[in-house]
């Protein structure tokens, strides 16, 4: 039966003088209870790091212990089987690097010592992915020692390769029973005929570490006389050839990126995929975004030619997406169900390992900038302590059965829908394939019911539901029994206040009220259904005079009587149905109806009308898009209760102007009003899910760019 595995990012990358250490940075670290976590899963296996560099950071004969002792002790009592990294995508500590003719030694010495501590430890990986490693320090400069030259990047290659044979020596001084476990990315590279010979030379490169741990890089192989011409000692080579260094498991990450697909034709592209090779331009695009090579990608034909090229055990070693939780779990499901198709194919497919366990920091950016994007796994950390997500739930799944349920299954992923194409269909002969099959599309099946009532919000949250692959329906709360009856939807979400929440903010002396008993009468519906509701409500329900924003514990004081309707209407909610998700925000913009505030703030400032904000109280603008993945996501994770849902970064409603013209390029709007001297913001002491507000605001006014007349168009 096909196993699954956990691993815990655990990168450490040196980028100039700076550090990059994705245990510290997703709190692992400080977190000895993750462990259990980890457990709870179900999981047999998990990869972890006693990396070098975090053991003997400034001088090789002065180790650190501590930690890792604690950690693997920890693991052996809960019975989960360590796979030891060495070296994850580093160039070692300070003291050397990935061109150094002494890190093969270093590294072996550091295995070596690991060891003998640990006698009880069977299976590693001294260095993960060393071919793409090699890429990123030495081929494209990302990270140190910054090399740009395909000599640099063979010689890293070569030296990340000895090292793991050296180290595996030492290891098996002390343990002859040790296994490696090898992991590297298997992409592959398509191409029009004009690029043939480039997509050609990529996909005999993406061999390289692996033939030279198996020993097949001798004289007559298509690499030697390169590796030669780069400054690599023959005898390096021909320590290889034995085949001491052919690993027990060869562990595949597969990513949706890892394949590409490079064309002349780059306007047909975004910029951002521009590129060339010295000698030609080109777009270099990921492959599952072209239309005509559907079927010839993803983990099953990799695995597939892994095994033909090796004859190898193989396992899925890192599965991850940094997406909607939907498609987190539908790529899982993807890559588990190759994984075992695989293997009841024939092919010694061992397990899949769910990777990032704890998420991954900044890896959008390949750890080059620190923004603090975050990218959960099966738990997610921005809660005070970690929280299980559906990432999690199916783990549970998989190690208990074998299968992973939940609705969000139906449909296939962003990869598998017809939206996902960057060009029209062309002449598949140009490459010798077949024609694509007919993209498919979301199933019929249970969808989201939304109860829109008045105002556009339904509408919007609606075409993200579709966005993301979600079936959804608009209906009424009539039209909701009948679905729920039919047994024809799988959750609910109640936005009907929100509208006449934002009237009431606009409007502060109004007599607008939520609707009280209809949201009892709709999560009682609910809960006889057995389904999840997710509903809005508002920041109104508190009265701002606590000093400071206001988090979901604080006790309800609601400012008008529009709060005092919401409040009871929570009240009723959760007396109906206990397990609702209650989703209070703030200021809401980003619509795109005309009603929108910010954007008629935008509207005016472009046409020179300088707006006044008399009101100074401090708010928590909060951009609808943001707010309706934030909330999706925790609804597909199954949460219950109050959840704020804002942007962070409160401010003031003339400082949010400000924001927004400092962004259009505008002329700032009039200097504020006195301060009246509330906070009506809100803050989460549950999770911190939501982007920054200025990041939010970037991202407003380059949608409203199109829409807004005048100067701020033309930018």
């Amino acid at each position: 039966m096909l196993e699954l595995w956990g691993g815990i990012e655990c990168s450490i990358v040196r980028v100039g003088d700076a550090w990059r250490d994705q245990v510290a940075e997703t709190g692992h670290r400080d977190r000895p209870d993750d462990l259990d976590r980890v457990a709870s899963l179900g999981l047999t296996t998990l990869r972890y790091p006693v990396l070098w560099e975090s053991v003997a950071p400034e001088d090789p004969d002065i180790c650190d212990w501590t930690w890792h002792d604690d950690r693997l002790a920890r693991l052996r009592r809960l019975g989960l089987a360590p796979v030891i990294g060495l070296v994850h995508h580093g160039s070692g500590p300070l003291y050397t690097n990935l061109l150094d003719p002494s890190f093969p030694h270093g590294l072996a010495r550091h295995a070596g010592r690991v060891a003998a501590r640990y006698p009880w430890i069977t299976a590693f990986t001294p260095v993960n992915e060393p071919l793409t490693t090699a890429r990123f320090a030495g081929l494209y400069g990302h990270w140190y020692p910054h090399a740009r030259s395909k000599d640099a990047f063979l010689r890293m290659v070569v030296n990340q390769c000895r090292a793991t044979l050296l180290a595996m020596r030492a290891i098996r001084a002390v343990t002859p029973a040790a296994r490696l476990i090898q992991t590297e990315d298997i992409g592959k590279t398509f191409s029009t005929p004009a690029l043939a010979g480039q997509a050609a030379y990529e996909n005999e490169r993406r061999w390289l570490s692996l033939d030279l741990l198996c020993g097949r890089v001798d004289p007559a192989h298509s690499w030697h006389a390169r590796l030669h011409a780069a400054g690599v000692s023959p005898s390096d080579l021909d320590d290889f050839l034995g085949g001491e260094a052919c690993p027990d498991v060869i562990g595949v990450n597969h990513y949706l990126t890892s394949e590409r697909y490079l064309d002349e034709a780059r306007g047909t592209y975004p910029s951002h995929l521009h590129g060339g090779n010295g000698r030609f331009l080109y777009a270099d695009a990921e492959a599952v975004r072209i239309r005509h090579l559907a079927g010839l990608t993803g983990p099953r034909a990799r695995l597939t030619e892994v095994w033909e090229r090796y004859r190898r055990p193989l396992a899925v070693t890192e599965v991850h997406h940094g997406c909607t939780r939907d498609d987190q779990l539908r790529w899982l499901a993807a890559v588990w169900d190759a994984a075992r198709d695989t293997h009841e194919a024939g092919v010694p497919v061992q397990a899949v390992t769910l990777w990032s366990l704890f998420g991954a920091m900044d890896w959008n950016s390949l750890l080059l900038r620190r923004n603090g994007h975050y990218e959960p796994g099966a738990f997610d950390i921005r809660s005070p302590e970690p929280r299980l997500t559906a990432l999690g739930r199916a783990a549970q799944d998989l190690a208990r059965t074998g299968r992973m349920h939940h609705p969000v299954l139906a449909a296939p992923g962003w990869w598998g829908r017809a939206d996902r194409f960057y060009t029209q269909e062309r002449d598949a002969t140009e490459n010798s394939l077949p024609p694509a099959p007919p993209p498919t599309d979301a199933s019929p099946g249970p969808c989201i019911a939304i109860l829109a009532g008045v105002g556009p919000y339904g509408a919007v949250i609606g075409r993200i539901c579709t966005a993301r692959g979600l079936a959804s329906r608009l209906v009424d709360e009539k039209a909701l029994a009948a679905l729920l009856g039919e047994e024809r939807a799988w959750a609910v979400i109640d936005a009907t206040s929100l509208a006449t929440a934002a009237s009431a903010k606009r409007y502060p002396g109004g007599t607008f009220r939520a609707d009280v008993r209809a949201g009892g009468r709709i999560a009682g519906l609910c809960a006889r259904a057995g389904l999840p509701l997710l509903a809005f409500s508002s920041d109104l329900v508190f009265d701002g005079r606590l000093g400071r924003s206001a988090v979901e514990s604080d006790p309800l004081q609601p400012s008008c009587s529009y709060g005092m309707s919401e409040a009871e209407r929570e009240a009723g909610i959760l007396s109906a149905h206990p397990r609702a998700l209650i989703a209070r925000t703030s200021l809401v913009f980003g619509l795109e109806d005309g009603s929108d505030e910010a954007e008629r703030i935008l509207a005016d400032l472009a046409e020179g009308f300088s707006r006044s904000f008399p009101r100074g109280e401090i708010v928590s603008p909060t951009y609808l898009p943001d707010l309706v993945h934030a909330a999706l996501d925790l609804l597909i994770d199954g949460e219950s209760g109050s959840w704020h849902l804002v942007n962070e970064g409160e401010t003031s409603r003339a400082s949010f102007a400000a924001r927004l013209a400092r962004v259009a390029g505008l002329p700032p709007p009039a200097p504020p009003g006195p301060r009246d001297g509330r906070n009506t913001a809100l803050a989460s002491a549950r999770g911190k899910l939501m982007p920054p507000l200025d990041d939010a605001v970037v991202r407003f006014v380059a949608a409203c760019r199109p829409r807004v007349p005048g100067r701020l168009a033309a930018e």
